[in-house]
């Protein structure tokens, strides 16, 4: 039997055949170049570059929302270095507060020596530095027109004094001569009585004529008249004289006392120590001429010293005489102070005040600066934190507070009232036992959170 061999397909034919051909394209074999084979679905990778870049945006917006919440929330962070920072302990103790000052020892009495009349100086008798009594001549000087001053009102109260006299010798001679007049008219008034009362009595008998009788007694009455006016003239004179005197008498007084000022301002050329203590300024050279008020110097005198210092004006109010001050050691001791008194002047932008030592400091000097702290408030219990650099950056409105665990440090808002040389009062945000930052914040950009390392 013979068997036919068909001869094999091939698997371009159908593509060869024409349109209508009995080949079909479930007689080609798969993988052969059939329509099978042309319409198998190609597979895409995943990971193409939109969607990493899709990816990456998300990242990004998504970090963007992290780094906002953590602003917001957690704040913005600062690792530091612990070592480099100072950390101190909020604390509830007693708090006075006090402002610093910065005096002057100088005596605590000072006289000045001025010059009552000027001249010419003649002599120096000590010099500067000498410890001087009272009284004790320092210098002389020379003026030639207050000595011709005083020979001028000498005279003038000679010449006045000659002229007193001579007008009570003319006064004493005019009341001789009134005196003696009147002793004369007495002695005349008193006969012509006795001849008119005889003349009276023989008128009456017709011993002698009317004429007679009346002659007589008309020169009677004419004395007595006389007399009555000389007196009266008298005294008129009499009071005269005496204002006159007076007058005289008190020029006479002025001139003596222009005579003795005189004497005084001559004698006063010698310029002399008005107190005992320590010539500590004299500004004198032998030929100068200096004119009436010029100050030679000063003397110190040896009851004590007394601290004159500047305090700044925004404490003018609250200065008063008699408050306390402490100073800084001096030889090792801290000595009480007391204001003795406030001067009301301001000058750039100070005021004056003196204080008193209640103890004065041994071997202190004229000149040396004291330090001192002077009392504003009584001591009274406060929240406190030591000074530092942290007010600098802040103005004492927030601090970082150390956390419990002591990794990190955070930001809070306080306030800070007032201070004295060591701690700042704080009146909100802080509460006793918790512990602080109190270092310099200028490296820490105001982060919220310092993280420690």
């Amino acid at each position: 039997m013979t068997t036919e061999t068909k001869p094999p397909k091939s698997s371009i034919a159908p593509l060869l055949a024409p349109r209508g051909s009995g080949y079909q394209a479930s007689d080609l074999k798969p993988g052969m170049g059939g329509g099978a084979g042309m319409d198998r679905k190609i597979e895409k990778k995943f990971w193409n570059t939109s969607r990493i870049l899709m990816v990456i945006g998300g990242m990004a917006f998504f970090g963007l929302i992290a780094w906002g919440w953590s602003t917001t929330a957690g704040g913005r962070k600062l690792n530091v270095d612990l070592e480099r920072l100072s950390i101190t302990e909020v604390q509830f103790a007693p708090f006075q507060e006090m402002i610093p000052g910065t005096g002057n020892v100088l005596p605590s009495t000072t006289v000045f020596l001025d010059a009552e009349s000027g001249g010419r100086i003649e002599e120096i008798f000590v010099i500067e530095g000498e410890i001087v009594e009272k009284g004790q001549p320092i210098l002389r000087l020379d003026n030639a027109s207050l000595q011709m001053q005083l020979f001028s009102s000498e005279t003038s109260r000679i010449e006045q004094i000659n002229r007193l006299e001579q007008t009570r010798f003319s006064v004493e001679q005019n009341n001789l001569r009134t005196r003696q007049d009147l002793t004369n008219m007495d002695y005349r008034i008193k006969t012509l009585k006795r001849d008119v009362d005889r003349n009276e009595d023989l008128f009456v008998r017709k011993a002698i004529s009317e004429q007679e009788y009346h002659r007589v007694k008309d020169e009677y009455d004419y004395w007595v008249r006389n007399r009555s006016l000389t007196i009266q003239a008298y005294q008129g004179d009499s009071l005269r004289q005496a204002i006159q005197i007076d007058q005289m008498e008190a020029a006479i007084g002025r001139m003596e006392e222009n005579y003795q000022l005189v004497q005084s301002r001559l004698t006063n050329l010698v310029v002399r120590a008005p107190v005992s203590g320590q010539l500590s300024q004299l500004n004198a050279e032998l030929g100068q001429q200096k004119s009436a008020g010029f100050r030679f110097g000063q003397i110190d005198m040896l009851d004590g010293v007394k601290v004159e210092a500047g305090i700044d004006e925004f404490h003018i109010r609250r200065v008063n005489r008699g408050q306390r001050a402490l100073s800084f050691a001096i030889a090792g001791q801290v000595y009480e102070m007391v204001v003795r008194r406030v001067y009301p002047e301001v000058t750039a932008g100070r005021f004056m005040i003196d204080l008193d030592f209640i103890e004065t400091p041994e071997g202190i000097r004229r000149g040396q600066t004291i330090r001192f702290r002077l009392e504003m408030s009584e001591p009274a219990e406060a929240t406190v934190i030591p000074l530092g650099g942290f007010y600098q950056t802040t103005g004492g409105n927030w601090i970082y507070v150390v956390d419990e665990s002591g990794n990190f440090a955070e930001k809070r808002s306080i306030r800070i009232g007032r201070k004295n040389l060591e701690v700042y009062e704080v009146l909100e945000g802080l509460e006793p036992s918790e512990r602080v930052v109190t270092s310099s914040y200028d490296t820490f950009n105001e982060a919220d959170r310092l993280v420690f390392k």
